[in-house]
């Protein structure tokens, strides 16, 4: 029978912290800049200029119709030296930091485009039209009419996709990074309790992640409230 030893937990706490901490970056840069990004792409979407709307509608379908891992290794195996150019990154900087919260940023703003999408057109038209008769130009009544209330509708879902992104964070194991769960099984197979360490680091994501799910209930009984 196997035997469970904790023992490695609370020592390692220092590093898992710091592990927590990457992965929180990760997570809070790709969910501002993913829906920074997301909300360009799903206005340039619905724009009636066609080579924009099909712009933003490849690079929609190609980002989700490639598995994360598969961007996450493009951006750190093909891209570091465009990344250092383009961004100005020294030599020392932490390239797979930098390629995971960019990979990220831009295949999660292809999700919360789709979401912000259809919180837009879930909006009457009428509100447009208006906006318009009373002088306001298209990206006025965006701006100050269609969004704002898009958004106070999409704030359920844009959480829940917050929520599978923190967890698909996870994935940035194939580019050696010391997130969170990669710095759990480090610690493991250091000390031999790679199953505490796993199981630990799991019970870690579930906490968090149902508390935010908790939250995004909350938020949708005072929404439809």
């Amino acid at each position: 029978m196997y035997h469970f030893d904790w023992s490695s937990v609370v020592p390692s706490l220092p590093y898992l912290v710091n592990g927590m901490v990457i992965t929180l970056k990760i997570t809070v840069i790709a969910i501002v800049f993913g829906i920074l990004w997301g909300t360009l792409l799903a206005v340039m979407r619905l724009s009636s200029i066609k080579a924009v709307s099909w712009f933003a509608r490849i690079y929609v379908n190609l980002f989700r119709a490639v598995p994360l891992v598969m961007v996450l290794l493009w951006f750190y195996l093909v891209v570091p030296s465009f990344l250092q150019k383009v961004l100005g990154l020294s030599p020392k900087s932490d390239i797979r930091l930098i390629s995971a919260m960019v990979a990220f940023a831009l295949f999660e703003a292809a999700y919360y485009s789709e979401i912000i999408r259809a919180g837009i057109q879930s909006i009457a038209r009428g509100q447009a039209s208006a906006a318009l008769a009373l002088g306001m130009t298209h990206w006025q009544s965006m701006q100050l009419i269609i969004l704002p209330q898009a958004f106070r509708a999409m704030v359920p879902l844009l959480l829940t996709q917050a929520i599978v992104l923190f967890q698909d964070t996870s994935l940035v194991y194939v580019l050696s990074l010391a997130d969170f769960f990669r710095t759990a099984t480090n610690i493991g197979e250091r000390d031999g309790t790679q199953v505490e360490m796993i199981l630990f680091a799991g019970f870690v994501y579930f906490v968090i992640s149902i508390s935010a799910s908790l939250l995004v209930s909350f938020l949708k009984k005072r929404t439809l409230s």
